[in-house]
This record gives C-alpha cells, structure tokens and sequence, in this order.
C-alpha cells in the first residue's frame, strides 16, 4: 500500500475547539476550491497565472487544509480522549471493506492495521 505520511506540529500559541477548528477548516478549504477554480480558469476569468505558480498555491493551500485537520485531531484527542491513531485504523479498514484499497497481509502487519 503506497502512503503518503504528513507529520505537521500542534500549534501552541493557540486555544482552539471543535467548533473554532471545524470552522477554520472549512474557510481552509474553501481557499483550497478557489485556488482550484480561479486559478485553473473554471470561474470565467481570463488566466492570469504560470502553471507553476498555480500548483504551487494549490499546494500552500492543501498544506493548510492537512495542517487544520491534523490541528483538529490534537482537539479531539485532548479534549475528547478520541484515539486517533485507532481511528485511523478504522478507517484504513473501512476503506479496505468498500473495495478503495488492497490491502497485502504484510502490509497489514507494517501498518498496524488490525487483521480481519
């Protein structure tokens, strides 16, 4: 199973909640959409931007959008005693169940994931 691992800080000089974050994370993503959009031409807009310069938004963009869902985790945990990394186990595994994802048995023992 090819992964792409993020390992991005709790922000300290913050106090956020579920609601402040969970807000923050659609405002991320909503700049995430626009950079999509406006700045692949989808909105009408004569392009105005490098290829280059695009992708390199998008990618700013999408950082910020994994920043604040990783920030929302730390609330989760901290506050809710919710065991993300169970959760992700379980998600891997209802991906698996819905036919997304492949997973090798040797995988499953080099990720963690509980075995069927």
């Amino acid at each position: 199973m090819k992964q792409k691992i993020i390992a991005l800080p709790r922000l300290n000089k913050l106090a956020p909640t579920m609601e402040s974050t969970a807000l923050k994370l659609m405002e991320e993503a909503g700049e995430l959409a626009q950079a999509i959009g406006k700045f692949r031409g989808l909105n009408g807009e004569p392009l105005k931007h490098e290829e280059a310069q695009v992708i390199e938004c998008i990618t700013r963009e999408l950082l910020d959008v994994a920043q604040t869902a990783v920030s929302m985790m730390f609330v989760l945990e901290e506050h809710y005693q919710v065991d993300i990394e169970k959760a992700v186990a379980e998600h891997i595994k209802k991906l698996e169940q819905k036919g997304y994802l492949s997973i090798s048995p040797q995988e499953k023992e080099t990720c963690h994931i509980p075995r069927k």
